[in-house]
């Protein structure tokens, strides 16, 4: 177990192309997080196709277990000792639709986290997850959570009782957002005395502008750090675990 945790959020603007185009600019922004000492990373909700929900009409735009397009995506992790999480549309082995975070550890191993509170088209198009996924990371326990999930304080206080030291949440908030991405990560954080994370998909989507602002919150709901825009941006910062034990 470490004291410190050293963290990157990436703003994300993925590319059109699919899923191949997207894993080699993750590779790239992975080795630039590394540059700063990064030991997880942390990408935004359907970064590895943007938030384009027709596009998954396209059977190609779907990840399967052991998919082999993954295969760059283990080896820099591999290479580089880093747990990285990616969003993706996934379809279990048994055909269940999930809205993902594919967490990849250095080991080769994967372990995927669920959305738990779909929203509008979502609803039709994926199966919805039982609670937030817990990793360890030196042993920091970290909760996925994506997008909504963030919005129900049930989720979050639900993982920490299950240990969660962060809450990483993998987004995409609009613009005029900014103040309801505020609330939900700063209270998030605040009432379970973790450290929150967001990592919001940037650039322009089908839903609007992205608002940016990926960052970091500490255990008392202050913002510690954010992008500067709304574009692709990675944002690191270390977290103590002195911070926490001040809260609890």
């Amino acid at each position: 177990m470490t004291e410190a945790l050293t963290v990157s959020a990436i703003q994300y603007t993925a590319l059109d192309g699919g899923i191949m185009p997207n894993v080699d600019e993750h590779v790239r922004l992975i080795e630039d997080a590394e540059s700063h000492g990064a030991r997880l990373v942390v990408f935004p909700e359907l970064s590895l196709t943007g938030y384009n929900l027709p596009l998954l009409a396209d059977d190609d735009a779907w990840l399967r277990p052991d998919d082999p397009r993954l295969d760059d995506l283990h080896e820099i992790c591999r290479r580089t000792g880093i747990t990285a999480v990616a969003g993706a549309a996934y379809r279990e082995a048994d055909g269940t639709p999930r809205l993902a975070g594919l967490a990849v550890h250095p080991d080769g191993t994967t372990d995927f986290g669920f959305k738990t509170h779909l929203h509008g088209p979502e609803e039709s198009l994926f199966a919805a997850g039982e609670r937030a996924l817990l990793l360890e990371v030196d042993g920091w326990r970290v909760a996925l959570a994506m997008c909504a999930d963030a919005s129900v304080p049930a989720h979050s206080t639900e993982a920490a009782l299950a240990g969660a030291d962060v809450y990483a949440v993998s987004a995409l908030y609009t613009q005029a957002e900014e103040h309801r991405l505020a609330l939900h990560l700063g209270a998030r954080a605040m009432d379970n005395r973790v450290f929150g994370l967001l990592a919001n998909l940037g650039g322009a989507t089908p839903l609007g502008q992205s608002c940016g602002l990926s960052g970091f919150w500490g255990p008392d709901g202050l913002q510690m750090k954010s992008a500067a825009g709304t574009g692709t941006d990675v944002v690191t910062a270390v977290f103590l675990r002195s911070a926490i034990r001040k809260f609890r």
